[in-house]
């Protein structure tokens, strides 16, 4: 069973964490209309939906993707850049027991899972303002027994390194070449993103089938045109929080 865990949409979202975009009001009702339709997306492409725990007093808490990295063999449990994301891990962990052993990052080290993009048995660390060297050494440490490589992957002009680049078949990633290198990725084929639609990079691949923000049209284009297959879904209210389609669910087989 494919497992997607959720959680809803905080009512202080409007203080979010911003890095790279500028304030903007968040329509609550409509951001939580768009995060059912998210859920709605991803059980019709066959996952198994978990709600964790609100959090209302934790503004960027429906980012659930930032909280730990769940590989077959393990859960970590991430130590967010951001300060105000920390306690965010907590009841992550607690949900995560029932189907993983958890490791944890430590201080000083920090990491956000939202820079971990994992090619098979290659874990690609985004080193951004969220994660950092020790909490790259530290995932290497947990998860060496298991074969896994970890590659650091220097980001810049982003928030993480799924903002500039994700999975979108089995050997394709789909990149904005001006906020990460494209030569950090070997031989896989890169597929880049309308220069129109810099922040179009973060998508989520769920079988053979690409989840999509409706925002970038053109970049959609470029998806279907190599024959994959693309569900739209408007997430507009979370993008203004600097939120993707990968940010708001972790994924994993049970």
């Amino acid at each position: 069973m494919l497992i997607a865990m959720t959680r809803g949409v905080s009512p202080d979202m409007g203080r979010c964490e911003l890095t790279h975009l500028a304030r903007e009001v968040i329509d609550l009702d409509l951001a939580r209309a768009q995060h059912r339709q998210y859920e709605a997306c991803l059980a019709a492409l066959g996952c198994e939906i978990r709600r964790l725990p609100p959090e209302p007093a934790l503004p960027d808490s429906v980012f659930v993707e930032d909280t730990a990295l769940v590989l077959d063999e393990l859960a970590l449990i991430a130590r967010p850049g951001a300060a105000s994301r920390r306690p965010e891990t907590q009841s992550v962990a607690e949900a995560l027991k029932p189907y993983r052993s958890l490791a944890t990052i430590q201080a000083p080290g920090t990491l956000d899972g939202g820079d971990v993009l994992r090619i098979g048995r290659a874990l690609y660390v985004g080193l951004s303002s969220r994660s950092d060297p020790a909490g790259l050494e530290q995932l290497r440490a947990a998860v060496a027994p298991w074969g896994y490589t970890v590659r650091g992957v220097p980001v810049d002009g982003c928030l993480h390194l799924k903002s500039a680049v994700t999975q979108v078949a089995e050997d394709t990633l789909l990149i904005n070449p001006a906020w990460v290198d494209s030569s950090a990725f070997g031989n896989l084929n890169l597929l880049e993103v309308d220069p129109s639609e810099p922040l179009a990079a973060n998508a989520l691949l769920i079988d053979t089938t690409v989840l999509f923000p409706a925002a970038y049209p053109s970049t959609r284009r470029r998806l279907e045109e190599q024959g994959i297959s693309v569900k739209v879904v408007e997430v507009s209210e979370l993008a203004k929080a600097e939120g993707g389609v990968t940010c708001c669910s972790l994924i994993f087989n049970e």
